[in-house]
């Protein structure tokens, strides 16, 4: 194993913790989601998938916080991973199977965000894609993915106030949306198809789809956990600042949502692709969503700016640890911030550009659900029987009710996701498994095996 590089700084307290959290939950998300969101259940009744997503991610986080809580560390879920399974070969290949689809998940995470970018860049130039670039306007994506990689090589504790003041620039693109829409709102536009509600099997598959685009957008509510080492006082500040980022941006979603279908018929909102824009049209005129365009791309830069950070550790982690490439451990001599690691996941983020949104989104979520959130609520059933009471900091309420809801969630999302998702989450799968028998062959092959009791 190489040797472990000097600490990382504590630097991040609650309200930077939180801002990480809410920049990264809010982001693009919403302003690119609610069409696909509204289309899934073809009306307005998606909202339902809000608020039961909502109570999948409240429960989900409870699980976050607690781990967060009792193994703070960089890496979030690879960390808990490795230290809930690791010491077996099995152990061994948890942890890896994480790190082989978040290369995987997070990158296409992270790219559906530059995409939904440029559908708002272009209703200020609408002549984007006529620009001679190689590649056309994922090209400005990946672009776009570069110069984020190149402000984020800087020390964390410049990042962290950044952060907030990033965070700031959320709060107000929403609350606009919100205090504009509540002024202009029309309830008659608020109008549902015949059987809407109607629970039947097609309804509930287009829940399904509905949560899953739901999830996407609640998707950073435990960005704090990949920061563990950088935290100020782990044990209080990681599950305060993932409760309390969660109750502020379901809050934030749901009235954001209805208030944009009560401006923009949400038969028109169904097929907009940039449907903040035209919400801000109707109600003031080009010249004013052009400005407010502005602040969209502010929040997605928020947004993404806390995503590639915080993932950024869990490159790092991973090959600090020895079960990713040692070159990932690399930290900058001065400024101690895992620079190879920012620059690795921006290069896959950047490739990622050049896919369908739809189909980013839709693996973003379904990819990660086996081995990250299923594995840690059994993960933490079994950190509960290991470890005391006084050795965790935070445990959940009403133990074990949200971690078995999260679970049924989790299982609901995954059976009704779409068959090319499923297909792409099953492949990584796989192609992890056989990655991690030949390299751990490999490696008994030539006498570097690691030991099965580490």
């Amino acid at each position: 194993m190489p040797e472990s590089p000097p600490p990382l700084e504590r630097s991040i307290g609650l309200w930077q913790a939180t801002a990480l959290n809410v920049a990264n939950m809010v982001g693009i998300g919403p302003f690119i989601t609610i069409p696909m969101f509204i289309a899934a259940m073809a009306g307005p009744q998606a909202l339902v998938g809000w608020v039961v997503a909502a109570v999948l991610v409240f429960c989900d986080g409870l699980v976050w916080s607690e781990l967060g809580a009792a193994l703070p560390g960089s890496g979030g879920s690879y960390h808990f991973l490795s230290r809930i399974y690791g010491g077996t070969r099995f152990g061994r290949l948890i942890p890896f199977l994480f790190i082989w689809q978040f290369a995987v998940s997070g990158t296409l995470e992270m790219a559906s965000g530059y995409i939904g970018a440029i559908d708002y860049l272009a209703y200020i130039r609408p002549d984007i894609t006529d620009w001679p670039i190689p590649g056309g306007p994922a090209t400005l994506a990946a672009i776009a993915v570069l110069a984020m990689t190149a402000v984020l090589a800087r020390p964390i504790g410049f990042l962290g106030p950044l952060s907030v003041a990033l965070a700031v620039g959320t709060i107000v693109t929403v609350s606009v949306v919100i205090v504009s829409g509540l002024f202009h709102f029309r309830p008659e536009l608020i109008t549902f198809p015949p059987d809407a509600f109607r629970l039947d099997s097609r309804f509930f598959a287009g829940l399904g789809g509905a949560m899953l685009i739901a999830i996407y957008d609640y998707l950073g509510y435990y960005n704090v956990c990949h920061l563990g080492d950088e935290v100020v006082e782990p044990g209080k500040t990681i599950p305060r600042a993932v409760v309390i980022s969660i109750v502020v941006v379901a809050s934030i979603y749901l009235c954001m949502n209805t208030v944009i279908i009560g401006v923009v018929p949400w038969q028109q909102a169904m097929v907009s692709k940039n449907v903040a824009a035209e919400f801000m049209q109707t109600i003031y005129g080009r010249e004013v969503a052009v400005a407010f365009t502005l602040l969209v791309l502010w929040t997605v830069a928020a947004c993404l700016f806390a995503i590639h950070l915080g993932y950024s550790r869990v490159l790092y982690a991973a090959a600090r640890d020895g079960d990713f490439l040692p070159v990932f451990a690399r930290v900058h001599p001065v400024h101690r911030y895992p620079w190879v690691a920012l620059l690795g996941l921006g290069v896959l983020t950047a490739v990622f550009c050049y896919r369908p949104l739809p189909q980013v989104i839709d693996a973003a979520v379904t990819v990660r659900i086996v081995i990250q959130f299923i594995g840690q609520i059994v993960g933490l059933h079994l950190l509960r029987r290991r470890l005391p009471a006084e050795r965790m900091p935070f445990r959940m309420w009403l133990y074990p009710l949200p971690s078995l809801v999260a679970l049924a969630g989790w299982l609901f999302v995954l059976g009704t996701s779409k068959l090319e998702a499923l297909g792409l989450a099953a492949a990584v799968l796989v192609s992890g498994v056989v990655v991690f028998l030949a390299r751990d062959a490999w490696q008994r092959r030539i006498g570097t095996a690691e030991d099965p009791s580490r």
